[in-house]
């Protein structure tokens, strides 16, 4: 019974899909070339197979020829030796000299007038950066009660980044992409207490319907692309979101997230690559918390000082001081000012993490005393204390500040108790879709 050819569906990414194609193209060209001559196959129709067959034959057979001509020759003739004409290595350079500068965002530099803030601007980050820690302080508990399932990376310590980041963009036109530790970017961007804490109990009204769970934080209203749980998978989406921004010349730019342990993926370096050649309007943020999932970067990385990696792909670069909100908005305005002139650039923010990597991790790889001295630069300290000295709030209305963001983290792990689970017809929904479903059988 003969059997029917199928087209067999194939669904790359854009980017990857082109560079493979043309690839691959390019590769069959060459082995039509090499194996046309003296055999017959499907693609011996080619008008100009024959006479690129027997034009390589001829090519072939004078190589041979010249050759043997050239051998006898040198027997009988010995050519004396010559210097190659100094001219021949004239533009190669005798040594190669690199020198450049990084800017630093070194903590408590800059006051908020500096940075062009308000009194009302910097209470407003503060509450933001304490509805992360408390939202993430409850949702450590509710993971311990069985709540939420699956894992759970805390944004615990790295507050200043999400907060610094999000004032210095334009929400809602800029875009913003992350890995799985999106919690408090979500928060930052303006997404819903009560949308972001129903999503990690898989309930419906969570801010992915409950289907993405706390690696898969998505917002359309605030341009938010996720939450990835692959290491470094999304950096290449975020550069085509970038390169989207820069086609519909719409003036937005892309921020893309990523940590100290992604800088190891190839696809990174890919990504970066791209960003620099096509000069998109993107920002490549490596979120350093200086142990990746449980390594010190000094351990799985010849250069551990990531801005270096910025001459490869010919970008500006600078050390930011991740635990100072004021630095962070320093940086990202400067740095979203580059990236709207289509210059990307590489920001490596110094953070730290004052949880595990996620929920299961013991942290046997430092020691209780660095963790104890680092809770001595905590941003959301190091922020309270700024507003206290320059008389912005008392203690009073901070501790008023937090007790009204504790009853809104409250109210939200309530919305997400009673709302209800997705309905099993919803699986369906939001996904790539044919009539005959080929892809299932």
């Amino acid at each position: 019974m003969p059997t029917q050819n199928r087209p067999i569906p194939i669904r790359i990414g854009l980017f990857k899909g082109f560079f493979i194609g043309v690839g691959c193209a390019a590769t069959l060209v060459r082995l039509d070339l090499i194996h046309s001559s003296g055999t017959s196959n499907h693609c011996s129709n080619h008008p100009n197979q024959s006479g690129m067959a027997n034009e390589i034959q001829r090519n072939k057979t004078q190589s041979k020829r010249s050759a043997k001509t050239s051998k006898s020759t040198a027997t009988r003739t010995r050519a004396p030796k010559t210097r190659a004409p100094a001219s021949t290595n004239a533009n190669f350079p005798d040594e190669i000299n690199i020198s450049l500068t990084f800017e630093t965002y070194p903590a408590g530099k800059y006051t908020h007038g500096d940075v062009g803030l308000s009194d009302h601007q910097v209470l407003s980050m503060y509450q933001n950066m304490l509805l992360q820690r408390r939202f993430e302080e409850r949702a450590a508990q509710m993971y311990g009660k069985q709540k939420i399932g699956g894992f759970l990376h805390l944004y615990i310590g790295q507050e200043a980044v999400s907060t610094g980041s999000a004032a210095a963009i334009n929400i809602g036109s800029d875009s913003v992409i992350t890995a799985y530790r999106d919690h408090g970017l979500g928060l930052a961007l303006g997404m819903s207490a009560n949308e972001c804490m129903a999503e990690l109990f898989g309930k419906v009204t969570g801010c992915s319907r409950g289907k993405g769970g706390s690696m898969h934080f998505f917002s359309k209203e605030c341009r938010l692309f996720g939450g990835h749980g692959i290491v470094g998978a999304h950096v290449p989406v975020g550069v085509g979101i970038a390169f989207a921004h820069k086609y519909k010349d719409d003036g937005g730019i892309c921020l893309i997230y990523f940590g100290d342990g992604a800088v190891g993926q190839g696809a990174v370096h890919e990504a970066s690559n791209l960003a620099s050649l096509y000069e998109l309007p993107a920002i490549l943020i490596i979120e350093n918390n200086e142990y990746a999932m449980g390594t010190a970067i000094h351990r799985a990385f010849a250069e551990p000082r990531f801005t270096y990696h910025a001459v490869s792909y010919d970008m500006p670069a600078a050390v930011v001081d991740g635990m100072d909100v004021f630095s962070v908005y320093k940086a990202i305005q400067v740095h979203a000012d580059l990236a709207r002139q289509r210059k990307p650039s590489i920001l490596e923010v110094r953070t730290y993490r004052y949880r595990g990597h996620s929920m299961s991790d013991p942290m046997n790889y430092r020691t209780k005393e660095e963790l104890d001295s680092k809770k001595n630069e905590d941003p959301i300290l190091r922020l309270k204390a700024y507003i206290v000295e320059h008389q912005l709030a008392t203690l009073k209305i901070l501790d008023q500040i937090d007790e009204e963001v504790k009853e809104v983290v409250l109210r939200s792990v309530e919305f997400a108790e009673e709302s209800p689970v997705p309905d099993l017809d919803t699986i369906y929904e939001n996904i790539y879709e044919e009539s005959d479903y080929p892809y299932l059988v």
